[in-house]
């Protein structure tokens, strides 16, 4: 067995397909069944059921499979520490962010590493917090930052800043007038309640505001009015603007945002929600020097 066995396996697995895990591995079709044929015949089981041209793990398939990305990810680890002993100027480090993160988080980073470690190539990948969990787990990148929401096993976290969760909506809304002020927050502080009539627009279902927020409004018994679900933290912003509804937003995003006099903003919770910005990594794996490096500058702009 080589490491290319592994990761051809792995690409079946991934897109279900012979024809388009071929292509993805830059192989011809028939070179690939032969392959998984002879693999079989090897292990004595299938690793897959065929339905039609789709390919389903086995369960000898799915053990194969979780020892595959063990012995991947122990292998990229050991590539990277014996890169980081013989040059640390080089490499190519792979880091993901929310959409929204990166619109601001990026500029502002990037050109500094860059500018550090002009031969090291940054990749980026951009999704919602639950998937870059996913792509750390599996060992697709090395790095991730986003708000934490709950502890994985087999991702560790370090805390980068501390944000606040606020209540955003129009001035023309009924219930701008309704905060009270209070000495502990920056922003006058709104009851939950307030909004059992209210229409919410609420990121989706795998965001850390949703969640955070959903959470809060559990512990208070309110079942929320969503009027709108959307992925665009811009889009929920300028239409809470545009009074369609109320909107939650971390502080750190809403400093980004246009048009502010439009809008006001409330503290919510106990007085206040606050949620953790972390850098996330495959835990008790090896931390490449570059993601130190590049951990510190977030930190920095942060």
């Amino acid at each position: 067995m080589d490491f290319r066995e592994l990761q051809y396996v792995l690409a079946i697995q991934k897109y279900g397909n012979i024809s388009k895990a071929s292509n993805a591995l830059y192989m011809t079709q028939p070179a690939l069944s032969r392959f998984l044929q002879n693999l079989e015949n090897e292990l004595g089981a299938p690793v897959f059921k065929r339905l039609g041209n789709k390919y389903i793990l086995t369960y000898a398939g799915e053990r194969y499979v979780e020892y595959a990305r063990q012995i991947l990810n122990i292998k990229k680890e050991l590539d990277l520490e014996i890169s980081d002993i013989v040059h640390n100027n080089t490499g190519i480090l792979k880091v993901g962010f929310p959409t929204m993160r990166a619109a601001y988080m990026l500029p502002c980073t990037l050109p500094v590493f860059h500018e550090r470690y002009p031969n090291v190539k940054l990749a980026i990948h951009e999704a919602n917090s639950e998937t870059l969990t996913e792509m750390i787990v599996n060992g697709d990148i090395d790095l991730a930052f986003y708000n934490y929401f709950e502890s994985h096993p087999n991702v560790g976290y370090s805390v980068i800043s501390n944000e606040e969760i606020l209540l955003v909506m129009s001035r023309k809304n009924p219930l701008a007038d309704k905060g009270v002020l209070i000495e502990e927050s920056v922003y006058p502080h709104m009851n939950l309640k307030e909004l059992k009539h209210t229409g919410i627009i609420f990121q989706m279902p795998g965001q850390r505001t949703r969640q955070s927020v959903e959470r809060l409004l559990k512990r208070e018994k309110i079942e929320p009015n969503i009027v709108l679900q959307t992925a665009n933290i811009t889009a929920g912003y300028e239409l809470a603007a545009e009074n369609y509804g109320v909107f939650f937003i971390t502080d750190t995003h809403l400093k980004h945002m246009p048009g502010q006099e439009r809008i006001v903003c409330f503290s919510i919770g106990n007085p206040r929600t606050t949620v953790d910005f972390v850098a996330a990594y495959r835990k008790n794996s090896y931390i490449p020097f570059h993601a130190e490096e590049y951990m510190k500058i977030v930190r920095d702009f942060t």
